[in-house]
């Protein structure tokens, strides 16, 4: 009976399209808007803690200067999603089986493994920012570490979230009725998140609180900021002595790397690119509806993201970019008291002294201070050297609340922000979980509905439970940039497999793009393709030296071996 109204239910739709397109343009967006959802899932799922990290530290590292980053990575991203949905609908084949017969089941499987692995790494620090969010921002009075405890109140939390979380999960799994409810309930989470960012980016600027003129800069692409720092640093560089500028720049400039990759890997993950076709095939959607999908993804995901991300990336820039962190170079308040810092900041900040002075004298000769010895050096550093470190000092979105209060007041600087915070976790762990179920199944070959569909949702949830336990602290929030260079790794697997497949005759026959329209869509995947093998290698190579991109070649190795021993039994066939 479920799949009976599903039917109708796309019949229905279809004949909508129809009409609306013979009435016109206008017509024909109202009646794409009404019957979007796709996209806006991958809104739920990129609107996460990973998007708050790199978004909240581009504009700490760079300022306004790397605003241009994310919406580039994000149309490319979706040129990568249109393919597949194209692939998916042409043809309405299941792209993990598709994948397997027509290309390579070393890609259709690396694909699936490397989607399992990210679904599970990237639920970590979700939980670890919701449950910081609802603690600190929203409910302090309730679950605040002054009344439970970190163990109790996480506890509370966690399972509250995990909760809500599979209770929506399941509206899904309930046939189209759920489906609909599921995608009206996260339109209205990427609602509030969008809403959230941008109240408090226009509370700053009727403060008059804004650089517009660096705000517009910041849109024009900067490839230097990959070897160097934001020149916003040079007058501090220069302030420091000329033998350790290098010492500070590379400093700025790896976390900046990191960073940068960390935007570009959780603009469209891979999970990403599962959730897509099978999202689309679960609502019946075919061929009539391409059109309907490159418009529910320019809109449902293209726009939130850019807003939600811009306003984090202008606000962060604005409180912290260049500023060191208040309280760690003997500050003092209105009344004339020294202000104290925040127990984690002043711990980095040490940590970035200590490896100044190791700079300076080396490890050994480090190892062996005595505690006086090594407070006479540090008493001994100069000013400058210590306003560099105050000022990459990690910050976190609960340090931007507090500094936004004087702005904005505490309704929008604590509640509203929170309010976003925990909707971009809690709609980004749902779609995890979604994601994984559709994945699981694929691997079992079993249809994505019932009990096994639903323990295989639950298993990020699992692991991403265990995220607030595991890592606390300001690593509660840095925790999403290694997780999304993890993926970034992962993210190359998926767009060649799509670029390979786009152009399989035997899988698209008449629907096979031909002529210029081939020319376009093949440009466009490459360049896709080809920066996000860059960033991979980059970070395979900057974390793990060799071994890494050893690993790729062993996988492009097999995928090769069993190309030719396919296509040799074919002949022979």
């Amino acid at each position: 009976m479920g799949e009976e109204q599903t039917q109708r239910n796309v019949e229905t739709d279809r004949e909508l399209i129809a009409t609306a397109k013979r009435k016109g343009l206008l017509a024909t967006v109202f009646a794409y808007t009404k019957l979007s959802g796709p996209g806006w899932l991958q809104s739920a799922i990129t609107l996460g803690g990973g998007s708050l990290a790199g978004s909240l530290y581009l504009g700490v590292l760079a300022g306004f200067a790397l605003l241009w980053l994310q919406p580039l990575a994000m149309i490319l991203g979706i040129v990568m999603l249109s393919a597949i949905g194209y692939v998916a609908l042409s043809t309405r084949q299941r792209p993990f089986e598709a994948i397997n017969q027509h290309v390579n089941p070393v890609l259709g499987w690396g694909w699936a493994v490397a989607t399992l692995m990210a679904n599970l790494v990237w639920a970590l620090p979700q939980f670890s920012l919701a449950t910081a969010a609802v603690r600190q921002n929203l409910l302090p009075g309730v679950f605040g570490p002054a009344v439970m405890g970190d163990l109790t109140g996480n506890l509370w939390v966690c399972g509250g979230i995990l909760v809500i979380c599979a209770v929506v999960v399941g509206f899904y799994d309930s046939g189209s009725w759920g489906i609909k409810l599921f995608e009206v309930l996260l339109k209205v989470m990427v609602g509030v998140i969008v809403v959230s960012f941008f109240g408090v980016v226009v509370r700053m600027g009727l403060k008059g609180a804004l650089d517009w003129e660096g705000v517009c800069g910041g849109l024009v692409p900067d490839l230097r900021l990959l070897t160097a720092p934001a020149k916003t640093f040079t007058p501090f560089l220069e302030a420091v002595a000329p033998q350790f500028r290098q010492f500070w720049s590379g400093l700025i400039v790896a976390q900046q790397r990191d960073v940068m990759i960390t935007a570009a890997a959780t603009a469209v993950g891979i999970n990403m690119t599962f959730l897509l076709p099978y999202s689309m095939l679960k609502r019946g959607w075919d061929r009539d509806f391409r059109g309907l999908a490159i418009f529910d993804l320019s809109t449902g995901l293209f726009v939130p993201f850019i807003l939600a991300t811009g306003c984090v990336v202008i606000a962060s820039a604005t409180q912290f970019h260049a500023r060191p962190a208040i309280g760690l170079l003997g500050e003092r308040d209105d009344s004339g008291q020294p202000i104290k810092p925040d127990r984690g900041a002043k711990q980095q900040f040490g940590q970035l002294i200590d490896a100044r002075i190791r700079q300076e004298i080396g490890a050994e000769a480090l190892a062996q201070l005595t505690p006086a010895e090594k407070q006479a050096r540090i008493d001994a550093l100069p000013q400058a050297d210590r306003r560099m470190a105050a000022m990459l000092v990690q910050r976190d979105a609960f340090d931007l609340a507090d500094s936004l209060t004087p702005l904005t007041g505490r309704v929008f600087g604590h509640y509203v922000f929170g309010i976003g915070v925990v909707g971009m976790a809690v709609s980004s762990i749902i779609i995890l979980m979604l994601i994984n179920g559709f994945v699981v199944c694929e691997m079992l070959g079993r249809p994505s509905r019932g009990w096994p569909y639903r323990l295989a949702c639950l298993a990020p949830g699992v692991t991403g439970f265990l995220g607030p336990f595991i890592w606390g602290g300001r690593t509660k929030f840095w925790l999403a940039v290694p997780t999304s260079v993890f993926c970034m790794v992962l993210l190359p697997i998926a767009y060649f497999t799509f670029a390979l497949v786009m152009n399989q005759k035997s899988l698209l026959g008449e629907n096979m793009p031909r002529g210029l329209k081939r020319l376009v869509w093949n440009v466009l995947m490459v360049v896709a393709a080809g920066l996000a093998a860059f960033g991979s290698v980059w970070s395979l190579w900057s974390k793990t030296k060799g071994y890494g991109i050893a690993a790729i070649a062993a996988f492009v190795l097999l995928a090769v071996v069993v190309h030719f021993v396919r296509k040799s039994k074919a002949a022979a066939a």
